[in-house]
């Protein structure tokens, strides 16, 4: 019996590679701002919280 079956050139597999890792560190970076806006943002040490508000006026974001 032959089974027909499909290959994929390397310029396909590369560019599904790259997209994965797009993704991938999209998601990480992601996840990372947002424990770091709500960990140092609601943190119980003073100076973790005054550093982000710091950074937040800084970067022009209003907080108030």
């Amino acid at each position: 019996m032959n089974s027909p079956t499909t290959q994929t050139t390397a310029p396909e597999q590369t560019q599904a590679q790259e997209r994965s890792g797009i993704i991938a560190t999209a998601a990480f970076a992601m996840l990372f701002g947002i424990f770091l806006v709500y960990g140092a943002g609601f943190a119980n040490s003073q100076i973790a919280h005054n550093a982000v508000h710091d950074a937040r006026h800084a970067f022009s974001f209003p907080c108030h």
